[in-house]
């Protein structure tokens, strides 16, 4: 007797990446691109996702130009659309210290100039990590958030964005 297979479903619904210059402007650019792809799969400026990608991708962005920054060498933002939620993802190629992971994050002291990135990173997102970035060498940040009304956000948004007529 042989067991009956079932369709799994597709794990990522939409995929947006981009490397950018490891400056603060690659770090502006990819907080603007990732409002904007978010806006092409359906998730509105100004509304509570939105807002709180656009946060979470500045924060790792800022700590990959900062941090993570090796001369010469980019770091790339990836967005997915995966079911129930958003997907950033910052990698960079140094191999320094790594940022603390979830549960090991501290706030920084009262007066403290820095520090509050990765706190942030902690409290706005749904789940994170720290991961190795693969192929080596560096490391990748990853955070989720989630998305109310996710099946009904992607059916209602075409799966190849230049196809025009899907949109009329």
């Amino acid at each position: 007797m042989t067991a009956r297979s079932t369709p799994h479903p597709a794990v990522t619904v939409r995929v947006f990446s981009q490397r950018l210059s490891a400056t603060p402007r690659g770090a502006r650019l990819a907080r603007r691109l990732a409002l904007t792809q978010l806006d092409a799969w359906g998730v509105p400026h100004g509304t509570v996702v939105s807002d709180t990608v656009a946060l979470l991708v500045a924060e790792l962005a800022a700590n990959a130009v900062t941090h993570g920054r090796v001369p010469g060498r980019d770091f790339e933002l990836r967005l997915s659309l995966v079911p129930g939620s958003v997907r950033i993802e910052v990698t960079d190629t140094h191999t320094g210290e790594r940022p603390p992971g979830p549960g090991a994050v501290r706030p920084p002291a009262a007066l403290a100039e820095n520090g509050r990135g990765m706190v942030l990173v902690d409290a706005l997102a749904a789940r994170w990590e720290v991961l190795d970035r693969q192929p080596p060498p560096g490391k990748t940040v990853r955070a989720e958030v989630d998305v109310p009304n996710w099946l009904a956000l992607v059916k209602a948004t075409p799966l190849w964005p230049l196809d025009r007529s899907a949109r009329r």
